[in-house]
């Protein structure tokens, strides 16, 4: 096999069982059935991964650091006012979602099937970019001194945020079947809930 089709192929064993962990969860997804979607024999998968736990570790790792850095997407916010900037990271952080729906579901499954990821993720994926977090901190101190905003912890108000965003994710799968909604109703859910989450974090900071 040559480098190029090695390379092809363990791509397309990364996004095989990306897909069917989250559709069907770590324990419901066997290496054979990963290895029949992709086109392989089951042992290639084991010669890339060795074991499906290294192979959804793989996955898992990549989706949490993305989960994440949703949370702290700072890119061109220089010049924003606190409220601001807070407003864009809520939109990028669910709009991140939005494009990966199952992603919260895996993620919650996951650390409450071994409670001890969180601290070696911590420790592998740097979750809270130290300069980002000390200038928003720093833009909340200000807002706090000024009488714009009440005295909060930038953590509290992340902890709002994601619980928010994630919330409707999780419960899609319910909501679809129990409102029985169309296209159409539920990109007009997924949007509506998006604007409801900005201004229920933003009103809840008000003193």
């Amino acid at each position: 096999m040559d480098i190029k089709n090695e390379q092809s192929l363990d791509q397309s064993i990364l996004e095989v069982a990306e897909r069917l962990f989250l559709e069907k969860g770590f324990a419901m997804t066997s290496t054979t059935e990963i290895a029949k979607e992709v086109g392989c024999n089951q042992a290639l998968v084991h010669y890339y991964f060795r074991t499906k736990d290294n192979l959804f570790n793989v996955i898992f790792e990549q989706k949490f650091k993305l989960f994440f850095q949703g949370v702290f997407e700072m890119k061109n916010m220089g010049d924003l006012k606190f409220q601001d900037k807070l407003k864009h990271i809520i939109e990028s952080h669910y709009n991140l979602l939005r494009k990966n729906p199952r992603m919260p579901a895996l993620i919650i499954n996951e650390l409450s099937r071994r409670p001890d990821q969180i601290s070696i993720l911590k420790e592998k994926l740097h979750l809270l970019p130290e300069q980002i977090y000390a200038e928003l901190n720093k833009d909340l101190q200000k807002e706090i001194e000024l009488g714009n905003v009440r005295d909060v912890s930038l953590m509290d108000i992340f902890i709002s945020i994601i619980s928010l965003n994630i919330a409707l994710f999780v419960m899609m799968p319910v909501v679809e079947n129990v409102l029985q909604l169309n296209d159409v109703q539920k990109e007009f859910l997924l949007e509506h809930r998006k604007s409801e989450n900005v201004q229920f974090i933003l009103k809840s900071l008000r003193p």
